[in-house]
C-alpha cells in the first residue's frame, strides 16, 4: 500500500504536534516533513515521543515542499502567515489541509482563484471536531425556527483571532438558515463600547479569551417563553484528530477551494 505523504507546518504548536502524533500512528500516512520558525532543528521524535519518523523541524516551507514531495500539507500556523504558506503549498501542486484560522471572505476568494489554477484540493476549515461541526449544523436547522440567536465562544488566551472561525462559520449558517432576514434592530444603550459582542450576519458573537481553556462555544437561541442552547467543548486537542485525519485522506481525491469540514463528511 503506497502511503499518503504528509508535511506538517506549525510543528512545534501544540496542534502541530497532535497533528504529527496522529499522523505517524496511521498505517496509510507517512510523515515525511515538519516547518516552523521555532524549534528548528528538533528531532519530531524526540518532540511527540514518537520513534521512528527520522524527521526534525525545519524552518522553509518552500524547500522542505521540494525535498519531500509531500502528497499533502496540513497547516495550523497563524493568520499573519497562513496565506503565505497556501501561496507555497499551491505552487508546489501540493493538497492542503488548513486549520489556522483568521482569513477574510477577500482572502477566500483569492485561495479559491489559487486553487483552481494549481489543479489541487485545499480544505480550509475553521473546526476540526466532528461534534463542533454538529453543532454548526445543529444550529443552521435550528435557525428555521427561532431565527435570533447568539454566540458565545471561548478559547485559550494565546488564541490570535477573535471572533473564532468556529463563530463566524456558525452565524453564516445561521443567517442561511433563517426563513427570512432578520429586521435591524436599534442599537441598545451600551455603557461599556463592546458589551453587546461584534455583529455578523446579523448575529451577536462575545468571545473570551482565558489560560486553562481549549476551545468551546455556546450558540443560544431565543423565541417567545423559551430559549435553545446547542453547546460544544473540545476539552483536549485529541478532539480534533479524526477529523484532520479524515481531511487527509479525502483531500487528494479533490480539487478546489472546500470550506468547512461538514463537505466532507456527506
Amino acid at each position: 500500500m503506497e502511503k499518503i505523504r504528509v508535511v506538517v507546518s506549525g510543528a512545534y504548536g501544540r496542534m502541530g504536534r497532535e497533528v504529527m502524533k496522529a499522523v505517524t500512528a496511521q498505517e496509510d500516512l507517512s510523515l515525511v516533513g515538519a516547518v516552523d520558525k521555532a524549534g528548528v532543528g528538533t528531532d519530531v521524535s524526540a518532540l511527540t515521543g514518537v520513534g521512528g519518523t527520522e524527521v526534525v523541524i525545519s524552518s522553509n516551507l518552500t524547500e522542505t515542499l521540494q525535498k519531500t514531495k509531500p502528497d499533502v500539507v496540513v497547516d495550523f500556523t497563524t493568520p499573519l502567515v497562513v496565506k503565505e504558506n497556501i501561496k507555497a503549498i499551491l505552487e508546489a501542486g501540493v493538497n492542503g489541509v488548513i486549520g489556522t484560522t483568521g482569513l477574510t471572505e477577500e482572502n477566500l476568494a483569492e485561495m479559491a482563484a489559487l486553487t483552481d489554477q494549481a489543479g489541487k484540493g485545499l480544505l480550509i476549515a475553521p473546526n476540526f471536531a466532528i461534534g463542533a461541526v454538529l453543532m454548526m449544523r445543529f444550529a443552521k436547522e435550528a435557525a428555521k425556527y427561532l431565527p435570533e440567536a447568539e454566540i458565545i465562544e471561548l478559547h485559550h488566551d494565546r488564541k490570535i483571532d477573535a471572533p473564532s472561525g468556529t463563530a463566524m462559520k456558525t452565524a453564516e449558517m445561521i443567517k442561511n438558515g433563517r426563513a427570512q432576514a432578520l429586521t435591524p434592530k436599534p442599537a441598545p444603550l451600551e455603557k461599556v463600547k463592546g458589551a453587546r459582542g461584534g455583529d455578523y450576519s446579523s448575529v451577536h458573537i462575545h468571545s473570551v479569551r482565558l489560560p486553562g481553556l481549549v476551545a468551546h462555544q455556546e450558540v443560544i437561541f431565543g423565541g417567545i417563553g423559551q430559549t435553545l442552547t446547542i453547546k460544544h467543548d473540545s476539552l483536549d486537542r485529541t478532539s480534533f484528530m479524526p477529523g484532520v485525519l479524515l481531511a487527509i485522506r479525502k483531500i487528494i481525491k479533490m480539487k478546489g477551494l472546500i470550506y468547512g469540514l461538514e463537505n466532507l463528511m456527506d
